[in-house]
């Protein structure tokens, strides 16, 4: 298990295929008058479509992501790649930094200097990590075809063996939003005895069953009614991604604009953006993370946890179960939704750190990576 240094090079007759393909795009009918209401709007992604192949320049965020250490590592029959950022200061904690779906390590290159150098940007060097940003399995870099897929207790089992016996960190911290948070919450309670805290940005592991309130308070009618416009309005692609996951990636394999409205989509409706995705997400990265997703060819495996969720994988704690390590809780906005912390409380039984943040949605890193730098290094703070 001796890790091997990367470096990322898309080769230019792939960068070529892409932009021929875009070239040759047919683009569906719209009705009038119906911007965004049944998906992705025609005119938008049109327009950037057009931006992606003639003016977008992928080498510079290639760059960007190279700017980092970046290894390989054989681990659990497949080829894990992972960003190890060395922190800046007298004694960095190790930090596990994980994105979800439609992520990936493009979520947090604005963040990981934040965290690895906090004096750099007006902080205190005391409070620096060394971060260790995987892909997912079957995200990325860790994707080959014919792999092994894995679900989310088994991203956390990969994940120990990556942090405890490739890098020798004893204990460490975990971090993560979406699956990222999943995988987070799932070492805080397999694997209690190593984590020294986790922090999350979204909450899969509470509030998941509307039974569980008889006698709901205003709190808790806000979030049921907030579930259950999610519910019937957002989880489409869920079952979809959950029952057809083969089927449908025939299409966004094929098709780089039919992948960019999948994924575009989702960054619109779930980012603080108040329309405009474009407010809250840079176009250039946002154009890189589904290039990443593109030239890997991963978007069919990066399915897998939704499948494995519905069809008899071991959820991310049996029923009953309690989260008892070190718990801090970011709360912004817009996020798809957002639990009471009162419900939270009965499965993470040491929740410290609770925060309702100013703005941002389900993206944070890449919305508001100060914000969420400051969140995390406040919290980790006491656990030192």
């Amino acid at each position: 298990m001796k890790p091997s240094p990367f470096t990322l090079h898309i080769p230019d007759p792939d960068i070529v295929d892409l932009r021929e393909r875009l070239a040759r795009t047919r683009f569906p009918d719209q009705a009038a008058g119906t911007e965004w209401a049944y998906g992705t709007d025609v005119s938008y992604l049109r327009e950037l479509t057009e931006y992606w192949r003639d003016e977008f320049d992928w080498r510079a965020e290639e760059a960007a992501l190279n700017g980092f250490p970046q290894f390989y590592v054989a681990l659990d029959g497949i080829d894990l790649h992972y960003l190890h950022v060395p922190g800046v200061g007298p004694d960095p904690m190790p930090l596990l930094l994980l994105h979800g779906w439609p992520g990936s390590v493009f979520e947090f290159l604005d963040i990981i200097p934040r965290l690895t150098d906090p004096a750099r940007f007006g902080g205190d060097a005391r409070d620096a990590f060394t971060v260790v940003a995987p892909s997912l399995p079957g995200y990325g870099l860790s994707f080959q075809p014919g792999q092994r897929r894995f679900d989310v207790p088994e991203m956390a089992d990969c994940f120990i063996a990556l942090m405890h016996d490739v890098l020798g960190f004893a204990k460490f911290g975990a971090q993560g939003g979406d699956w990222g948070a999943a995988v987070a919450s799932r070492l805080g309670f397999a694997y209690a005895d190593q984590m020294i805290g986790i922090h999350i940005n979204f909450m899969p592991a509470a509030g998941r069953d509307p039974s569980a309130f008889p006698d709901p308070s205003e709190d808790e009618k806000r979030y049921l009614v907030e579930r259950a416009k999610w519910v019937r309005e957002e989880t489409g692609y869920q079952w979809i991604q959950g029952t057809r996951p083969q089927t449908l990636a025939f299409g966004l394999t094929d098709s780089p604009a039919g992948l960019a409205a999948w994924m575009v989509e989702k960054f619109r409706a779930w980012s603080d953006c108040g329309g405009e995705v474009e407010r809250a997400i840079k176009r250039d990265r946002m154009l890189a993370d589904i290039a990443f997703y593109w030239f890997t060819g991963a978007i069919g495996s990066s399915f897998w946890p939704y499948y494995a969720r519905l069809h008899g994988s071991e959820e991310i704690l049996p029923a009953g179960g309690k989260i008892s390590v070190p718990t801090g809780y970011a709360e912004f906005p817009h996020e798809i939704f957002r639990p009471p912390q009162a419900a939270a409380a009965r499965v993470f039984t040491d929740l410290r750190r609770w925060s309702v943040m100013p703005k941002g949605g389900h993206f944070a890193a890449l919305e508001q990576p100060e914000l969420l730098a400051e969140e995390v290094r406040a919290f980790f703070r006491g656990l030192r």
